[in-house]
């Protein structure tokens, strides 16, 4: 096979297996997701917050996810643990059913924005939490940026965040030289092209710093991210901040960039400790 041939397969089958992963768990269940959610305990609008957990937290998914595939362990282990949970769906495109996270990404900050003033109409809280996988861990940050999110938000978790774009392994390098590929992801599923580096999106987003003075950001990332490459480049600068390598925490830890937003525990222990700081816990592989 000619290298580029073997580039370009390896480049879908990176974006292929990404969503397939994603949406295997349940895919009947994102059929109805008020009942399969909420018979887990989350998207539940009669919640309101505790004491102990005053702000509700809202899942962003990932790029091909959806707002039930993506929390089937996430969403149940924060609502055990009294919090009031939620999750969107944004970036549908039209005729694509379950795999979302595809629209342009500032279309989608949109509806972010529109869903957490229904979460805190809700719950009557002032403030959310916000835990995002991938796109859903770097796309609130324009939400925070542009649309005032800041005001509304007292912290962004980001499992695997592409905040500074990714190469793919640096395959996304290749599609100026392969004639008509560029131009159908930039129409075709515009939330692709704005996460390639380098895009005008994520140019505008990181200009002038990565973080917005009132919240709290962590990042978690895994030295085993085959999507978002290097995977140092998913850390940001700035105050409040805090990024986190799983392997520093678990040595042995071999979770990958779809396994740490879905299914990894130790990725999951480091979002309640970033959730309740004050009552964090050591992150270990036995958590």
């Amino acid at each position: 096979m000619l290298p580029w041939r073997r580039a370009l397969r390896a480049l879908a089958a990176a974006l292929l297996v990404t969503g397939a992963l994603t949406l295997t768990p349940t895919a009947a269940a994102a059929q109805d997701t008020a009942s399969a959610t909420t018979s887990r305990g989350w998207n539940d609008y009669d919640c309101k917050p505790s004491a102990a957990h005053p702000r509700p937290v809202v899942l962003v998914h990932g790029t091909f996810g959806n707002s039930v595939d993506n929390w089937l362990v996430l969403a149940p282990y924060l609502v055990k643990r009294g919090y009031c949970v939620y999750s969107l769906d944004y970036g549908q495109l039209e005729g694509v059913p379950f795999f979302h996270g595809l629209g342009p990404i500032d279309k989608s900050a949109e509806q972010l924005d529109r869903f957490v003033d229904k979460v805190l109409a809700s719950t009557g809280a002032k403030e959310a939490d916000l835990v995002g996988h991938s796109q859903g861990g770097m796309m609130p940050r324009h939400y925070l940026k542009f649309l005032g999110g800041a005001d509304k938000v007292n912290a962004l978790i980001g499992l695997a965040p592409d905040n500074h774009g990714t190469t793919l392994l640096g395959l996304t390098r290749l599609l100026p030289y392969f004639p008509g590929v560029e131009d159908l992801l930039t129409t075709k599923t515009p939330g692709l092209a704005d996460q390639v580096a380098g895009s005008p999106f994520l140019a505008k987003l990181n200009e002038g710093g990565d973080t917005v003075p009132g919240v709290r950001y962590t990042v978690i990332a895994t030295k085993y991210d085959e999507v978002v490459t290097p995977y140092r480049s998913q850390f940001l600068d700035g105050p409040g901040v805090r990024n986190v390598t799983l392997q520093d925490l678990c040595p042995v830890n071999i979770a990958e960039h779809v396994a740490i937003g879905i299914l990894d525990r130790v990725a999951h222990h480091e979002v309640a400790n970033a959730l309740d700081p004050e009552h964090a816990t050591p992150s270990t592989c036995l958590s």
